[in-house]
């Protein structure tokens, strides 16, 4: 008798949480309060170019003390150079391959030493292949995984412990609307977005158990971003779907993230694409994925490379991707 009151107390109180939640969810888009985060360390990775530079100079913006990660010195150094120009105080700038764990660990030392502990920690590096997955070269798929995946465990590593420790912190994850939805010619690329995503939900949960309130978490999953990175790709029904401005892109993540928000699909639609995914039989999601254009998203795929990612490429003598950001 006991157990049955204590299940319909613990289930009550769950439903109202429930119903709190729900209402918070939808009234923090008209009257939630935005963080102030004017002097925190703010780490982006993949900061020398598309929404990574734009990012950058949006937290210059709001007096954010800037740690730019990227491959691309030169790009990097734009990026540096552009958020002082616009009022950045302190802006530190390091070349760093992320997909290497040991040189991510060297350099999150030096940061540390130099700048002090990351307070936000925005994982934005990526790359893509774009090809039909039985034609990627294996070093091509292994390097999507390295870049797109690994590269978050090995900083997450690094920083996180420190906002354990302080009971504070912000873990922002740049996953894809390919992180839940699997899209043909994008098959290294949906896997590493999809790996991503749990990783980024289970952390949010394991800081959950641990009692880390302070410490939040925030998963961008954006449709085509207009960067360059997907260069050629179209959309059927860009009313539905539209290939997404990087500006409008990245004001809408860094609302989110000031607000704290879990989850940033982009645009709002993707929220009903997949509820309409886990609800309906598959033979009619592959009619909705061809009707929506899917299936033909990455037929003129040209997508674009740098001149420092080629040179590392070439030194490796494999091909280099398509396309980075």
């Amino acid at each position: 008798m006991v157990s049955k009151l204590n299940f319909f107390l613990e289930t009550l109180q769950v439903i109202l949480l429930c119903i709190y939640y729900l209402l918070e969810f939808f009234l923090s888009f008209l009257f939630a309060r935005k963080k102030n985060i004017a002097g925190e360390i703010v780490l982006i990775t993949g900061a020398g170019s598309g929404m990574g530079r734009l990012m950058a100079l949006k937290f210059a913006r709001l007096g954010a003390i800037l740690v730019l990660w990227d491959v691309n010195l030169e790009g990097n150094k734009e990026t540096a150079r552009l958020a002082r120009k616009i009022g950045a105080v302190r802006v530190h700038d390091y070349i760093c391959d992320c997909s290497k764990r040991q040189e991510v660990y060297q350099v999150a030392a030096q940061v540390k030493k130099e700048v002090g502990d990351v307070s936000i920690l925005i994982n934005n590096a990526g790359i893509i292949t774009g090809k039909m997955f039985l034609d990627t070269p294996d070093m091509l798929l292994e390097k999507s995984i390295q870049v797109n995946t690994m590269a978050h465990f090995w900083t997450i590593k690094a920083f996180v412990p420190a906002m354990v420790a302080s009971n504070r912190g912000h873990v922002v994850t740049i996953s894809s609307a390919a992180g839940f939805n699997g899209v043909n010619k994008m098959a290294d690329y949906c896997t590493s977005k999809f790996a991503v995503l749990g990783l980024a939900e289970s952390l949010a949960l394991e800081m959950l158990a641990m009692k880390r309130n302070g410490i939040k978490s925030t998963i961008v999953c954006p449709y085509i971003v207009n960067t360059g990175m997907f260069d050629g790709c179209e959309t059927k029904w860009p009313y539905l779907l539209p290939i997404i401005d990087p500006e409008y892109a990245v004001e809408r993540i860094v609302s989110g993230i000031l607000r704290n928000e879990r989850y940033i699909f982009i645009p709002r639609s993707l929220y009903l694409f997949n509820v309409i995914k886990s609800m309906l039989p598959a033979k009619i999601v592959d009619v909705l994925y061809d009707y929506f254009g899917i299936l033909q998203v990455m037929n003129r795929f040209k997508g674009r490379t740098t001149k420092t990612e080629d040179y590392k490429y070439q030194t490796k003598a494999i091909k280099p991707p398509s396309s980075l950001d």
